[in-house]
């Protein structure tokens, strides 16, 4: 088992008590989406020691919804999740480098759609599509 990490990757900054466990967190920008990976460890596992659905569902979400920030660039405008659907392929194991690759579909006024493919190894192990919505914070 390797654990290096691929080249353009570096630690995610942008934690949260939900994901902090799963650390570390890498990523990679670009001018359109951040890429989100982790090398699969045993937290990451559920109790047959495959990467666990949930956890490719959450940093899905995270991923898709950072790539909406970046494609609409609205400076303090929030997005949060209004709809997900995640589609499992496969299965992915201790050791592999997981990806979670995302493209934005569209952008409007008040919603984003995105979509993503997950892959351990470069594999496609799920398929993720999410709608996130544009909100103000109050003052």
């Amino acid at each position: 088992m390797t654990m290096d990490v691929p080249e353009g990757f570096v630690r995610h900054t942008r934690s949260s008590p939900l994901t902090e466990p799963w650390e570390p967190i890498y990523a990679k920008r670009s001018d359109s989406a951040v890429i989100l990976a982790l090398r699969l460890a045993k937290p990451h596992t559920n109790s047959r020691g495959m990467v666990h659905g949930g956890l490719i569902a959450a940093l899905a979400d995270n991923a898709m919804g950072l790539s909406c920030g970046v494609k609409i660039d609205s400076g303090g405008t929030r997005l949060v999740t209004v709809s997900l659907a995640v589609d499992y392929l496969g299965t992915a194991q201790t050791g592999q480098w997981l990806t979670i690759e995302p493209d934005v579909v569209k952008t409007g006024r008040t919603l984003c759609f995105a979509q993503c493919l997950i892959k351990a190894d470069g594999e496609v192990v799920a398929r993720a599509n999410g709608t996130f919505k544009l909100v103000t914070p109050k003052s």
